[in-house]
């Protein structure tokens, strides 16, 4: 018997554990993109798969609804795969293992992708099932929208004929999105030697404990960046240590992810191997006051390790003084939306390779133009500093629009409901919907989704009973989009 076997709507919940049972992170959507192929041709619906791996899918009206004007759904296929230290799964061959209370949905020791195969689950149940009244239904899965909209982006819209679309990607259920950041990812190098040592002594610096979170949603909330506090920490280091030599800083996985986790390897002469190890100590110190009201779990150790070769003296200088003038985190607040982060960025990968110091630094805004300035100044500094830098994965903001007609049908459908007035919101997270505005003329959109904690963590879970609801809201507005 199936996990999810005892929770219903059956149709949502046996295909959310079928999408979940194989692998789907971000470039690794083959498996998960042919399924819903599958599935297409198992139901004789017309589909489309790209080279890109998106999946279009078509549904006509059903019988009354054959003339009304279709509507798309979209949500995307790909996951942010992560895991515990412990967790002993390879996430690039296998599926999840899920586990359910019957209020919420989680997987053991790895992130659960709600974010976003649920939305992929509510389609593939709304298409299977010829009970629902429904007008033309247009069904677009995307692919790799957590490393920038890849899929979105390639995407040829040419066929598609809605104007209304519902975009199943938010987190909070009676909250509806009608605006999103856009955003590039700006990729740097540093470049850099590695030289021989000559009697230092090597240390593993570790700063750990920390919450991390999705840099769009959660970079509002003062959580620490390991990567940055790591830069932190060694630059101050240099003050007391100017011969302190790095081999290495590792941290990060993902882009768009606030870092949880950054480890360095340094050395320094021997003698001062007793100060510096009561310097990381005293650090750790100044981090756990500084953090206790947002990441009260920070931590930073150190422990002796060998090291064979590292960058001189100048060059770990010249480094450090680099990234710990970058910006990280929140540049400025919306006047539109109280509350809503307008501007930010986030450096959220970085390591030492062969040709010198790889890191990136994802950058949003919901004004295009300040998009590009802080990218700018991010360039600026990597320019004064010798440093190459590209960009990638631009993609568009979308603009609030003011009067929508579909906006409000969802929102009365949703009040009839739950008896409850829906939230209007924006969000500095990045939505597909800017690219799919951009891309389609006249298009009318609105995003939606159920309750999701802790998204892109080993800690994310689903909420079933706003789950069952959201996917209420969906038929209700497809009854009535005759």
């Amino acid at each position: 018997m199936s996990v999810l076997s005892a929770l219903t709507p059956h149709g949502v919940f046996d295909y959310f554990e079928a999408l979940c049972s194989v692998p789907h992170g971000s470039g690794n959507t083959k498996i998960i993109s042919d399924l819903c192929v599958r599935f297409a041709k198992e139901l004789g619906l017309a589909y489309r798969q790209d080279a890109a791996n998106n999946v279009i899918i078509w549904k006509g009206g059903s019988a009354g609804y054959e003339d009304a004007e279709p509507i798309l759904l979209q949500g995307h296929m790909d996951m942010v795969s992560v895991k515990t230290a412990d967790c002993p799964k390879d996430l690039a061959k296998e599926g999840l293992d899920l586990a359910t209370d019957g209020e919420w949905i989680w997987a053991e020791q790895t992130s659960l992708g709600g974010d976003d195969c649920i939305a992929v689950a509510m389609i593939l149940a709304i298409l299977a099932d010829d009970s629902l009244p429904h007008p033309p239904i247009e069904a677009i899965f995307t692919v790799d929208e957590e490393t920038g909209m890849d899929g979105a982006i390639a995407l040829d819209c040419s066929d598609l004929k809605s104007k209304k679309m519902l975009n199943l990607d938010s987190e909070e259920e009676g909250v509806f999105t009608v605006s999103c950041a856009g955003g590039v990812r700006t990729d740097c190098i540093l470049p850099g030697t590695q030289q021989p040592l000559h009697g230092e002594v090597g240390y593993r610096i570790t700063l750990s404990g920390l919450l991390g979170g999705h840099s769009g949603v959660e970079i509002d909330k003062g959580r620490g960046c390991a990567n940055q506090l790591m830069n932190r920490v060694l630059y101050a280091a240099t003050g007391q240590f100017p011969s302190l030599r790095v081999h290495d800083i590792r941290g990060g996985q993902f882009d768009n992810v606030i870092c949880p986790l950054c480890h360095a390897l340094v050395a320094v002469p021997s003698a001062e191997s007793v100060a510096f190890s009561q310097f990381i100590t005293n650090f750790a110190a100044v981090l756990k006051d500084e953090y206790a009201g947002c990441d009260a779990g920070i931590t930073l150790t150190s422990q002796s390790e060998p090291v064979s070769s590292a960058l001189s003296a100048e060059d770990t200088m010249h480094l450090l003084r680099t990234l710990v003038a970058l910006p990280q985190g929140v540049e400025s607040m919306s006047s539109d939306f109280p509350g809503l982060v307008q501007t930010s960025c986030n450096l959220g990968v970085m390591g030492m390779e062969e040709d010198g110091f790889h890191f990136c630094i994802s950058v949003r805004s919901c004004i295009e133009s300040q998009k590009h300035m802080l990218a700018q100044r991010i360039h600026a500094i990597i320019d004064l500093a010798g440093g190459i830098i590209s960009d990638h994965s631009d993609y568009p903001s979308w603009q609030y629009v003011r009067h929508s007609a579909f906006r409000e049908m969802v929102l009365q459908a949703y009040h009839d409901l739950t008896g409850k007035d829906g939230v209007i919101s924006a969000t500095h997270g990045g939505l597909e919907c800017g690219i799919f505005v951009n891309k389609v003329p006249g298009l009318d959109v609105i995003s939606i989704g159920p309750v999701l904690q802790d998204i892109h963590s080993p800690s994310e879970r689903l909420n079933v009973p706003s789950t069952v609801r959201l996917y209420q809201l969906v038929c209700e507005v497809l009854k009535r989009s005759k």
